[in-house]
């Protein structure tokens, strides 16, 4: 298949393929790896520039407990995450399957297992859609570097990634996501042959997404530590760090708050794009107290509201929604959903609303609310004094209108058509 045909063909699919993705909006990131036995960030072999030898070394001393990965998959379902992306490989070029590709991996070393099955089942038990991450970068690999200006070396290099991505699509049943990560150092999707290995992982997972990191678009964007929207009618994905670290790091202070993930979440869920939130699990496999704790308070407060943002979301944003000091929307069809941050007290004043509200109420109890209209401004009346969220102090009113919700403020206090 030529590149223009393979274009045409995700294309033509991807509705089909990706709609469940759209509509889970939540996901959990796990990068777990032999850096997590430092304890230094997952790049800590690069920026520490630990020799090879070396860092092989921690190979033969990984031994994590049995099954962690069941408490990451419990923890995701409970937190109201929809999927799970796990690191098979990062750029330390370790490989958490049964490989044949080389012999640096977790069956022939300290684990002495396929962690890689492990994950599935687990996610399987849980009802979690399944990813795999997998770093194209490769610091172990001898050719890793290599490829850039070597010709055999890039050969051999593309064999070996290839190699991979054909085993983690072929031995563990259907896959529902590839997440490819940093193309260094091959400047083109040609010099990686990206159109034959997407190209080849479809083949063998032909309802699978693919994200846009092997430098062609395909199904969905990335940004990364920033839950930015992208161009309508693109899919997005914002991928978090939950403390500034991506693998495991005790050491860490700066751990999001609930009140941040849900935060994130809506402003996801606003753009029509999804969180995925790391975890950087403990050698062991443990999940960190800090995720455990935050993650339970989010899934309590997703179990309340979750109708604000699972689904099939309409875009929020400034073309159609106002900013208000007070809180922030999304919106289902004739349905606007203020998740109000600031609690104003027994009154709560919106301006420029430009559609009839028909019912108020507070999401998560479906208790009514009372209100009055004019042609500018919405008053939600009889409010309790204090915000009604004991989790994270973010209380959603749902308002249905007469019509497709949609806001004009402008500058002054007169309203600008």
């Amino acid at each position: 298949m030529d590149q223009e045909a393979y274009l045409s063909q995700v294309d033509a699919t991807r509705p089909e393929r990706i709609r469940w993705w759209q509509e889970a909006r939540f996901g959990m990131f796990v990068h777990w790896g032999l850096y997590a036995q430092l304890g230094r960030h997952e790049w800590v072999m690069n920026r520490e520039r630990i020799p090879v030898a070396e860092y092989e070394a921690l190979a033969d001393t990984w031994k994590p407990k049995e099954r962690p990965a069941r408490e990451w998959a419990r923890l995701a379902a409970r937190a109201g995450m929809k999927y799970v992306v796990m690191t098979t490989k990062h750029h330390e070029g370790f490989c958490l399957w049964d490989t044949e590709q080389t012999d640096y991996s977790a069956v022939r070393h300290g684990p002495g297992r396929d962690l890689v099955r492990e994950y599935v089942e687990a996610c399987r038990e849980y009802g979690l859609k399944i990813g795999f991450y997998h770093s194209l970068m490769d610091w172990h690999h001898p050719d890793g570097a290599r490829c850039a200006y070597d010709e055999a070396a890039r050969r051999r290099f593309l064999d070996y990634t290839q190699g991979c991505a054909r085993e983690l699509c072929t031995n563990y049943g259907q896959i529902d996501i590839f997440w490819h990560d940093v193309s260094w150092p091959l400047p083109t999707p040609e010099a990686w042959e990206s159109y034959k290995m997407n190209a080849m992982i479809r083949e063998l997972q032909p309802g699978i997404l693919i994200n846009n990191r092997s430098k062609l678009a395909e199904d969905f964007g990335t940004p990364e530590e920033h839950v930015t929207a992208a161009e309508e009618g693109r899919a997005w994905e914002a991928c978090m760090t939950f403390n500034g670290s991506w693998g495991y790091m005790p050491s860490s202070p700066d751990w999001r708050t609930v009140r941040e993930v849900i935060g994130m979440l809506r402003t996801a869920a606003a753009g029509q794009g999804n969180l995925l939130l790391n975890i950087g699990p403990a050698p062991d496999g443990s999940v960190p107290p800090e995720a455990v704790e935050r993650l339970t308070a989010v899934g309590k407060w997703v179990e309340r509201n979750g109708e604000a943002m699972y689904g099939a979301v309409d875009r929020a944003d400034r073309d159609r929604m106002e900013w208000m000091p007070t809180g922030g929307w999304t919106i289902k069809g004739n349905t606007a959903y203020y998740w109000c941050t600031r609690w104003p007290g027994p009154e709560l004043a919106i301006g420029g609303l430009r559609v009839k509200v028909l019912k108020a109420s507070i999401l998560a109890t479906g208790e009514p609310v009372s209100f009055e209209q004019t042609e500018n401004r919405l008053v939600l009346k009889g409010l309790p004094a204090m915000n009604p969220d004991e989790i994270a102090g973010v209380t959603v009113i749902a308002l249905e209108c007469d019509g497709p919700p949609r806001q004009v403020l402008g500058a002054g206090c007169v309203v600008l058509e």
